[in-house]
């Protein structure tokens, strides 16, 4: 097993009715920016709670921050925090909001050009150069609620790139599962494949001696293959929504990471997909992972297999297995509502693979996935293999 640090100081408040614990975390005697996205809070009743919680206090609101976040609307949020001497925020919504204000977080007091956060993938582990925030989940998908990572769009450039580090993690996250019941299909959809999918970046690699990492990953795969396709008919069950809340959480709270290798490729390239076509982020994980596999097939054929045999209780040899295990992920995203090829999402995307290869680079990522042995030219494969 790999050496590790495990870090995470969130405060996970789980369950019905907990949003009224708001007034118990949030500080007192400082001026609150609420952040939300789109005003889905308005109709699912989630922000009269928020606010019937922080009676008293003094909020500024600011709305509109979009599935996948502009770099561009987040400043004009860091601006108001400025001018306005703000002290806390509190983001409400999903991993667009969550991951939102963890860039707001760190570009408060940057003294730089923010967009430097972004380009130099920056890391932050002074918490006293950030802002504090907690979250209210309104959609799981991204963990972002208990992970200190987050991914922005710069929209001028069409880029969506990532920053984070220790001092980025929510003071608190409150968890109700029944928001869910109000989430248009398409999003439940989305958030189980993108649960699924960051399960497969951190597993899907190759045999180690991290034994437990390897079950619990296989766990919460196994426990989305069963709800999945319930929860996106069923929301209002809270078995079915509690576990999938607690499963895309678990996905990426850093635990199944600490002591194995990771990949991440698929997130790399797929955030390429929806910068260039505005694809939604699961869609592109289903669209690039299932192919990335096959390109990458010789050095993941043995973790395929593992994977085939312990998830879906396939038999045969290793690459019988493997080979198995590939097609049963993609069955399993189109009973999800996924349309796995770039095609079925987009229109004119003759130059993506020659885009992506050109953009990655540009930024020097030569190198991806847990041997480093995803090159230029493998990204174009793949790419070219998912048209």
């Amino acid at each position: 097993m790999n050496n590790f640090e495990l870090y995470n100081p969130v405060n996970y408040i789980f369950g019905q009715g907990q949003i009224a614990k708001l007034s118990e975390l949030t500080p007192k005697n400082t001026k609150i920016l609420l952040a939300y996205g789109g005003g889905s809070i308005f109709k699912n009743g989630v922000y009269q709670q928020v606010k019937s919680a922080l009676s008293g206090y003094e909020i500024v609101e600011f709305g509109g921050i979009e599935p996948n976040p502009r770099y561009e609307t987040l400043m004009k949020a860091v601006e108001i925090i400025r001018a306005q001497n703000i002290g806390f925020v509190l983001a409400v919504g999903g991993g667009s909001v969550i991951d939102g204000v963890k860039f707001i977080s760190a570009a408060v007091n940057y003294s730089g050009d923010a967009a430097d956060i972004l380009r130099k993938r920056l890391l932050f582990k002074d918490a006293a150069v950030c802002l504090p925030f907690g979250t209210v989940l309104t959609l799981p998908a991204t963990g972002s609620e208990m992970n200190s990572g987050a991914v922005v769009t710069i929209e001028a450039t069409q880029e969506k790139l990532t920053l984070g580090g220790s001092a980025l993690f929510p003071k608190f996250s409150i968890v109700d599962p029944t928001v869910i019941t109000s989430l248009p299909k398409r999003q439940l959809q989305n958030g189980v494949v993108d649960a699924f999918t960051h399960v497969m970046e951190q597993y899907l690699t190759y045999p180690h001696d991290a034994l437990l990492q390897d079950r619990i990953a296989e766990s919460i795969l196994k426990t989305l293959i069963e709800i999945g396709p319930e929860v996106v008919e069923n929301p209002t069950d809270y078995k079915l929504a509690s576990n999938f809340v607690w499963s895309a959480t678990m996905a990426l709270n850093g635990l199944i990471q600490k002591g194995v290798p990771s990949d991440w490729a698929t997130h790399m390239i797929g955030h390429e997909l929806t910068a260039l076509y505005e694809i939604d982020h699961a869609r592109t994980l289903a669209i690039i992972g299932p192919n990335l596999y096959r390109v990458m097939f010789d050095t993941k054929k043995e973790k395929l297999a593992q994977y085939g045999s312990r998830v879906w209780n396939l038999t045969g040899t290793t690459e019988e297995i493997a080979q198995a295990a590939i097609e049963k992920t993609v069955a399993f995203f189109h009973i999800m509502g996924m349309k796995t090829r770039i095609s079925e999402n987009a229109q004119n995307i003759e130059n993506t693979a020659d885009f992506i290869v050109k953009r990655f680079e540009e930024r020097g990522w030569l190198a991806m996935g847990e041997r480093q042995n995803i090159t230029p030219e493998k990204v174009r494969e793949i790419v070219e293999m998912s048209y």
